[in-house]
């Protein structure tokens, strides 16, 4: 009997998993892979951005409900998740940016806050991981240090010399980033939009995209799962205190997704197999080596 494949998703906050390649996650978890979600924090200073959950009883209780959440949408997606154990270090704003919290996520030390991930990969013995790029695919401090701490563990978590006290070595074979808002796809369903009669909510985005970081040119993998963006919706919507369902991430008509851009895009960043580029499976040049074991 072949080995069950597995796929880690590492992210920085509760609603993190179910907004970047949470189609991509149902679509491996329906053809049997096995798929786990490591958080890094609980979310705990995260903002409420659903005016309809925008109330004090839901700000006093905010780490028990973002948890009741995540263990929604963990099931409408048909993952397993486990949290890290990070304090969230909040958005920091103003001019100049504020100190971040003591003890908070984005202040720790990389190469130690990597031992719970490696742990973890020992655990769970992932042929691939997923996280963010080296911006965090946007500048919040737990998103950089998410991608800092994913990249420690991928590259430690098979030395044997290295922490005997949280497993046997397993060395991932593939590291990839969440491909965010490329103008490739924002302007593909924007054009979507207009050529159907709709209003676009798009436009003002590519007006001042010259402000933006682009990095569709780094793109190496689409991952067909269109037939899943209902589900990747349904798991966002499960994140009520982040998640407006009335908002701008449920504009574009589901049909409109599927026909325009039917793929979840993540960049390939280090890679132990043959797996030529471009591709439409994480796990190119793994499949063949599990298969004949």
């Amino acid at each position: 009997m072949a080995e069950q494949l597995r796929l880690m998703t590492v992210h920085a906050h509760p609603d993190d998993e179910s907004s970047k390649g949470a189609a991509t996650m149902a679509k491996y978890v329906a053809e049997g892979v096995q798929v786990l979600v490591a958080t890094c924090t609980g979310g705990e200073r995260g903002s409420v951005l659903n005016p309809k959950m925008d109330r004090p009883e839901v700000l006093a209780d905010i780490t028990e409900i973002r948890r009741a959440e995540m263990d929604r949408a963990r099931e409408i997606l048909g993952v397993e998740q486990a949290w890290l154990g990070f304090v969230d270090s909040g958005l920091p704003e103003g001019d100049p940016l504020p100190p971040l919290p003591e003890g908070c996520f984005g202040l720790q030390d990389p190469e130690e806050a990597a031992k719970p991930l490696i742990k973890l990969i020992r655990e769970f013995r992932p042929h691939v991981m997923t996280t963010y790029d080296e911006n965090g695919g946007y500048p919040h401090p737990d998103h950089i240090m998410c991608h800092k701490v994913s990249v420690v563990a991928f590259e430690k978590a098979g030395d044997p010399e290295l922490y005997p006290e949280l497993g046997e070595p397993w060395q991932p074979s593939k590291l990839y980033y969440n491909s965010g808002w490329t103008r490739a796809r924002m302007l593909a369903l924007h054009e979507g939009m207009l050529a159907a009669g709709l209003e676009s909510p798009y436009a003002e985005w590519l007006e001042k995209w010259a402000d933006r970081d682009d990095r569709g040119d780094k793109i190496t993998t689409r991952v067909e799962c269109g037939e899943y963006f209902g589900i990747r919706d349904d798991a966002l919507r499960a994140h009520a205190t982040q998640v407006d369902p009335d908002g701008f991430w449920f504009h574009i008509p589901l049909e409109m997704q599927q026909k325009v851009w039917p793929t979840e895009d993540f960049e390939l960043a280090r890679s132990l197999v043959d797996s030529p580029v471009p591709e439409s499976d994480l796990f190119a040049g793994i499949r063949e080596k599990v298969d004949a074991r």
